[in-house]
């Protein structure tokens, strides 16, 4: 089996699985400019707190911004929602868009990894660094792949 590894948002072909690719995604009765904004969203406790994230000039520093957030500013529960949130963001994405769709069916059975160039738990978490991490963006991503390939 193959392994197709991804990060940047500007690599082709694969930076379409970056959550910071820019591609407009309708999810909770709602348009949100990527995938990381429609994730995003569901995390501050606060209005005013979620539309400053919103209004960040890039995805880049909406997630810096997002990662940095204060506990009390957080949904109660998040560490636990966070996966459920991400699954659906995924499914829209790459149920909305039939080009990224077929870009993702294209990868065949290849192990798809996030491979992060930054080193902390979020990047362990959600791709893998150096060869070490959990790589969940990654499974997700298969995931949706499989489901889309069963119909």
């Amino acid at each position: 089996m193959t392994e197709i590894t991804f990060y940047r948002a500007s690599e082709q072909p694969y930076g379409v699985f970056s959550n910071l690719y820019r591609r407009r995604i309708f999810f909770e009765n709602r348009w949100f400019d990527t995938n990381e904004h429609a994730y995003q969203y569901g995390k501050p406790r606060k209005k005013d707190v979620r539309d400053w994230l919103m209004a960040a000039p890039s995805p880049a520093l909406l997630a810096m911004a997002a990662h940095g957030l204060y506990r009390w500013d957080i949904v109660p529960g998040w560490s636990r929602v966070k996966i459920i949130r991400m699954e659906r963001v995924l499914r829209a994405k790459f149920t909305q868009h039939e080009d990224l769709k077929q870009v993702l069916l294209g990868t065949g059975d290849a192990d798809l990894v996030e491979e992060a160039s930054v080193n902390d738990a979020s990047a362990r978490f959600w791709g893998r660094v150096k060869g070490k991490g959990h790589n969940t963006l990654g499974r997700m991503i298969m995931e949706v792949r499989k489901e889309l390939r069963d119909g």
